[in-house]
């Protein structure tokens, strides 16, 4: 198999997991508690690049896992004495558990099949949360990553799947941080050290393509 082929693989719908990371209402919707943060997501095109990854995969077999960071109203169970937590507790908008915030943002669509990961800790979406033992009972072969944010949650999901054991995918349009510049420069001299990147078309043609048990009969 040449190199071409085995990077087909790894983009193919067959074993394949999406995983949206952070992609709610509090954060990129238009009630977002990190307007900088909203705005780049969908002025760069990277939310709408996760609902169409979301859409296609829907039709291709893929399944989704949407991973949402959430709080109590009491706090109790999350985080506060890292900086970022602390500045959190400050915001107008919280993230409260059944709230609005933490709601899916659109047009992001969460269809039946797809799996809904709460936590009320940590940035990651994988450390303790359940999400690596639901990706094995999957089969998961491919774990795309997309969402927000390229500064914290992105790569810390991408280093701890790969930790775990995973062949990681990354849609470099399909992700976003702060400042828009960052991105670009997080991909290249990070995800692209762990990660297999890709563009959300290529991602897109090769789940509409045949697939190879389809194939065979």
């Amino acid at each position: 198999m040449g190199r071409g082929e085995e990077r087909d693989e790894r983009l193919g719908p067959d074993g394949a997991v999406l995983l949206t990371v952070e992609c709610r209402r509090g954060v990129v919707g238009a009630e977002s508690a990190l307007p900088e943060l909203a705005a780049v997501a969908r002025e760069s095109g990277a939310l709408a690049n996760v609902a169409r990854l979301v859409d296609a995969a829907h039709g291709a077999g893929v399944q989704v896992v949407h991973a949402v960071a959430e709080r109590r109203p009491d706090g109790r169970g999350s985080d506060g004495d890292a900086r970022l937590f602390r500045a959190a507790a400050r915001l107008p908008v919280q993230q409260h558990s059944g709230s609005t915030a933490v709601r899916i943002a659109e047009p992001i669509r969460v269809a039946d099949e797809g799996l809904v990961v709460r936590r009320l800790h940590g940035l990651s979406p994988l450390a303790g949360t359940g999400v690596d033992a639901l990706l094995r009972n999957l089969g998961c072969r491919a774990l795309v990553v997309t969402g927000v944010s390229a500064n914290v949650a992105v790569p810390d999901a991408v280093f701890d799947a790969v930790d775990l054991g995973h062949t990681v995918v990354v849609p470099r349009d399909a992700i976003a941080g702060v400042p828009a510049d960052y991105t670009p420069v997080m991909i290249r001299n990070t995800l692209s050290l762990v990660a297999t990147l890709a563009a959300t078309d290529e991602l897109l043609t090769a789940w509409k393509a045949p697939r190879r048990s389809s194939a065979r009969a």
